[in-house]
C-alpha cells in the first residue's frame, strides 16, 4: 500500500520540474510579434502636374439689367390701376389709366381752331389768286399783292400751328394712359384710385426691373490683377481665349446655378477706399431663380496653368506657427513632414506652388494613426468615394 501512496507524488514532482521547460516553448512565438513593428494603413495621393483652369471665386450680388420707375407725363387724378403688383409686363402694357375727359376736351378744342385756321387760309387763297391775277395785268398796285402774299403765308403758318396743338392734345390723351417702359417684373403700386399725380413728380407709381438676363456684379482685388498679369507674362500662366471666358454662380445654399454667363467688363478704375475693380457678369435668368439683391459667389476662369500641382483639401495641415505642410511617404515607408506653400483652393483641391514634385506621395488619410518618422503601409485614396462621402455627410 505504501508504494501506491509515494506514486502520485513522484508525478507531481516530475510536473514541477518540467514546468519550467513547458513555459519555455512560448517564449520565442512572443518574442517574435515584439519583434515586427506595427504598420498603419494610411489613404496617400500620388502627386502628378497636370494643366488646370485657375479658377477664382469672388463674392458679388445680384443686380436687374434694367430699372426703370413709372412715373406720370401728364397731371391728373388716377382713375383705374390695371396690372397685378408682383406681376410681369411687357414694354407698352397700360399700368394707370389717368382721368381723360380733361384731354379729350382739350383734342375738341384744338381740332375746332385748326378747322378754324384752315377756312381763314383758304379764304387767304383766293384772295392772293385774285390780286395776283390783276397784278399780272397792272390792275393792282404790287403793294397790293405783296399784303395778299404775306397774309396767304400768315395763314399757312397758322394752319401748321393748329396741326401742332391738336397733336399735343392727342398726346397728352395718350399719356393720360401710363404704360410699362420696359419689359419686367412690376414692383408695389406706389399709388391707388383717386389720387392727384402731377406731371414730372418726383414721386414714381410703380418700379419695373428687367430679370432676364440678369447681372452679377463682384469685385476683385488689383494686386490679385497685377498678379495675374505678371503670371501671364512671365509664362506661368496661359490665357484663356475670349470666347472660352465664362462664368458660374454659386448660390448662398452652397448649389451651382444651373447656367453660365459671361464676362461683360472690368472697370477701368480702382475704388480709392477698398482697392477693388469692379466685374461684372450676364447670365440667363429663365425661371427667375436670381433675385436682385441676392448674395452669390461667382466663379471666373482666369488662366490656365499647364502644370498645376494639387491635392485633396484635408492633406493640407497647419502647423504652430500657421504655415502649410503636408506628410510624405518616402521610399523607405517612412512618413515625413514636408512645407509646402499654398494658392487658391478649387472644387475640394488645393494649388501647391513650392514643396512638392512629380511623384511624391502625400498621405491624405489616416493620420491619428502615425507620428513623423512611422513607417507605414500606403493605399491608393480613391478621390470619387472620399467626394460621395461628404456628400452623403451633407
Amino acid at each position: 500500500m505504501s508504494g501506491y501512496r509515494a506514486q502520485p507524488a513522484i508525478i507531481a514532482l516530475m510536473l514541477a520540474a518540467l514546468s519550467p521547460l513547458l513555459a519555455g516553448c512560448d517564449e520565442p512565438t512572443a518574442a517574435t510579434a515584439a519583434a515586427t513593428p506595427y504598420e498603419p494603413e494610411v489613404s496617400i495621393v500620388v502627386v502628378q502636374p497636370r494643366a488646370r483652369s485657375m479658377v477664382r471665386e469672388l463674392p458679388g450680388r445680384i443686380a436687374p439689367t434694367r430699372v426703370s420707375e413709372v412715373r406720370p407725363r401728364v397731371s391728373g387724378i388716377i382713375v383705374e390701376r390695371l396690372f397685378n403688383q408682383g406681376s410681369e409686363v411687357k414694354a407698352g402694357d397700360p399700368l394707370y389709366r389717368i382721368d381723360p375727359r380733361p384731354f379729350e376736351v382739350e383734342v375738341q378744342s384744338s381740332e375746332a381752331a385748326l378747322a378754324r385756321a384752315k377756312a381763314v387760309l383758304e379764304q387767304a387763297t383766293s384772295h392772293a389768286h385774285r390780286i395776283g391775277t390783276l397784278f399780272k395785268e397792272r390792275a393792282a398796285p404790287e403793294a397790293k399783292n405783296e399784303e395778299a402774299v404775306a397774309t396767304l403765308r400768315q395763314a399757312q403758318a397758322d394752319v401748321e400751328g393748329r396741326k401742332a396743338d391738336v397733336a399735343k392734345a392727342k398726346l397728352n390723351l395718350d399719356y393720360a394712359t401710363i404704360r410699362a417702359p420696359i419689359s419686367g417684373i412690376i414692383g408695389a403700386a406706389l399709388v391707388s384710385e383717386g389720387a392727384l399725380v402731377v406731371q414730372n413728380d418726383s414721386q414714381s407709381l410703380a418700379t419695373i426691373q428687367q430679370l432676364d438676363p440678369i447681372y452679377a456684379d463682384f469685385t476683385q482685388s488689383v494686386t490679385e490683377m497685377n498678379q495675374l498679369r505678371r503670371s501671364f507674362e512671365s509664362g506661368e500662366l496661359d490665357r484663356i481665349s475670349p470666347d472660352a471666358v465664362k462664368v458660374r454662380l454659386v448660390l448662398d445654399d452652397g448649389d451651382r446655378y444651373p447656367l453660365a454667363g459671361k464676362l461683360l467688363f472690368s472697370e477701368a478704375k480702382v475704388d480709392a477706399n477698398t482697392g477693388q475693380v469692379t466685374l461684372r457678369g450676364e447670365f440667363p435668368n429663365p425661371k427667375r431663380e436670381l433675385l436682385p439683391g441676392m448674395y452669390v459667389r461667382v466663379q471666373i476662369e482666369q488662366g490656365i496653368d499647364t502644370d498645376a500641382i494639387a491635392v485633396p483639401q484635408q492633406a493640407i495641415q497647419r502647423n504652430g506657427g500657421g504655415g502649410s505642410e503636408v506628410f510624405v511617404v518616402k521610399d523607405d515607408g517612412h512618413v515625413a513632414v514636408q512645407a509646402v506653400r499654398t494658392g487658391s483652393i478649387q472644387d475640394g483641391q488645393w494649388f501647391v506652388t513650392e514643396g512638392l514634385k512629380s511623384g511624391d506621395r502625400v498621405v491624405v488619410e489616416g493620420f491619428q494613426k502615425f507620428a513623423p518618422g512611422d513607417k507605414v503601409r500606403p493605399q491608393s485614396w480613391v478621390e470619387a468615394d472620399a467626394s460621395a462621402d461628404l456628400k452623403q455627410r451633407r
